[in-house]
């Protein structure tokens, strides 16, 4: 999975769709929860951190997890031309792998388009709930459930079919969140299809 990403990092961001799409999950996620100059952001699967260069002017500190060597080259680059910030952190972090850090908490955990990735997602969701402070928020922009169209041209693909609300709000109460919302977010157009995104929003408590 990381290497086929290195391969697509240095033109990721050449895709107007892919950026219109960060752009606008920014959007959504800054209508959905309250942000401010003291929100220290965590992005998981961060690709080339393009939702959080649209976040990074209404937030404060940036944490970036991307366990793909290509994109943390894209993201270094962005942090070391300005168009992140200069303080932002960036962690080589696979979840689904690893334990959370310890001793560090955010008041948000913004991941998109990465969930239906990853096999075990109820163990992300905790270790996503031990890095969230207390009242902090949860944010997860993914594909709602799809017949497997989304990724007909990778035969390698071992993720999810996007998502069911319902039984996606199960696993985050079952990882302690609560408040748990979705909202529409965005459509991605493929030659496969139409693809729906939903925003799903938690509480940590």
């Amino acid at each position: 999975m990381a290497t086929d990403f290195d391969e697509r990092a240095a033109t990721w961001d050449d895709d107007p769709a892919k950026v219109e799409r960060a752009r606008v999950v920014a959007d959504t996620i800054r209508g959905a929860v309250a942000l401010g100059s003291e929100t220290s952001l965590f992005e998981y699967g961060a690709g080339t951190a393009m939702v959080s260069q649209f976040l990074s002017e209404h937030v404060g500190a940036i944490t970036l997890a991307e366990p793909s060597v290509g994109m943390r080259e894209v993201i270094a680059a962005k942090i070391g031309d300005g168009r992140l910030p200069a303080d932002s952190r960036v962690w080589d972090l696979d979840l689904a792998a690893a334990s959370a850090p310890s001793g560090e908490r955010f008041d948000l955990v913004v991941t998109v388009m990465t969930l239906h990735h990853i096999h075990d997602v109820a163990s992300v969701l905790t270790a996503f709930a031990a890095l969230l402070a207390e009242g902090g928020r949860l944010c997860v922009a993914d594909l709602e459930e799809e017949d497997g169209s989304f990724h007909s041209d990778d035969h390698d693909f071992e993720g999810h079919h996007g998502f069911e609300r319902g039984a996606l709000a199960t696993q985050l109460e079952a990882a302690g969140f609560t408040d748990v919302r979705f909202q529409p977010c965005h459509v991605v157009e493929k030659e496969s299809g139409t693809f729906p995104l939903f925003l799903a929003t938690a509480a940590r408590t």
